[in-house]
């Protein structure tokens, strides 16, 4: 190859990816993993693969996964009733026990597997293990307008997050281990809590001192009123959206926790489409990047 050859597109890939691989080194990335991501063979593998590559140039992965369609298979298969209100999942105490069974079991165990077969070394834990995550019963008051009384709704064991120990992530990332966190909690006096993976993953962040929180959904970002891709967005802008109602629906629920980690000091909260191969990749080490950053 001579100096006028032109420089292949991989190596232009490469050299723009640099300044990004230096400037992340050592930085602890919380990941929340979910969608179609999770259940689509080729993405399970992308995934694997990106979290792999992150860790073996310096990074620091932490992954905290959903499960809700792998727990609607088990619950179907048993004749269970899968009954949800706003969004949450209401989980009496049988319910409970199939979804710490499917989320701590099968579901992280998968995940684990799938990095492990990639040649990382990843390590999967509940929020039961080590202390790491102290929950209280979740309330729901739902209130149809402002003439009629709040209801006060009872999600059975759905919970909220008290306090997050982190001592053994930091113990596992010391060791070289990518740590996987299935989000279930313990309450004051022993029960198991079923809790939203975006609020786990929002306040591991947090204690952490995560660099980012990286929200992996089925949607490209967060859209301007006109459909297109907003880029990068601030917190003012992005409260000023949501009261006027351009954004709503499931996306409000995780722009609030990823508010809650950047008032924190997380330092960015990107929100990207895991439909996409190698979203983490592309969100990350390109310029343009492919999702919404959210900073302050």
């Amino acid at each position: 190859m001579t100096a006028n050859t032109p420089v292949p597109n991989v190596a232009e890939i490469l050299i723009e990816a640099l300044p990004y691989i230096r400037r992340f080194s050592g930085m602890i990335m919380v990941i929340k993993y979910g969608g179609h991501a999770m259940v689509d063979e080729q993405l399970k593998a992308d995934f694997a693969r990106d979290i792999v590559l992150m860790k073996f140039i310096g990074l620091n992965p932490v992954i905290v996964h959903g499960g809700g369609p792998q727990i609607n298979s088990v619950l179907d298969q048993m004749g269970i009733e899968s009954r949800f209100v706003r969004g949450m999942r209401m989980t009496d105490a049988q319910t409970m026990d199939v979804v710490e069974m499917v989320l701590g079991g099968k579901v992280n165990k998968a995940i684990v597997a799938q990095i492990n077969a990639q040649g990382g070394k990843a390590a999967g834990l509940s929020g039961k293990d080590g202390g790491l995550i102290q929950a209280k019963k979740l309330q729901i008051i739902h209130q149809e307008n402002e003439t009629d009384p709040p209801e006060i709704i009872d999600p059975g064991l759905v919970g909220d997050v008290t306090d997050v120990n982190p001592e053994i992530i930091d113990t596992l990332i010391r060791q070289g281990f990518i740590p996987v966190i299935a989000p279930v909690g313990t309450g004051p006096s022993g029960e198991t809590f079923n809790i939203n993976a975006d609020l786990v993953a929002s306040r591991i962040a947090m204690a952490l001192s995560a660099g980012r929180l990286i929200l992996m959904t089925d949607v490209d970002g967060v859209l301007d009123g006109n459909g297109r891709l907003i880029s990068s967005v601030n917190t003012a802008d992005i409260r000023r959206m949501i009261e006027a109602q351009e954004i709503t629906g499931g996306m409000i629920p995780k722009i609030e926790y990823g508010l809650k980690a950047l008032e924190a000091g997380v330092e960015k909260v990107p929100i990207i489409n895991g439909t996409h191969r190698h979203a983490l990749l592309l969100e990350l080490f390109t310029d343009k990047g492919i999702g919404t950053e959210i900073v302050k």
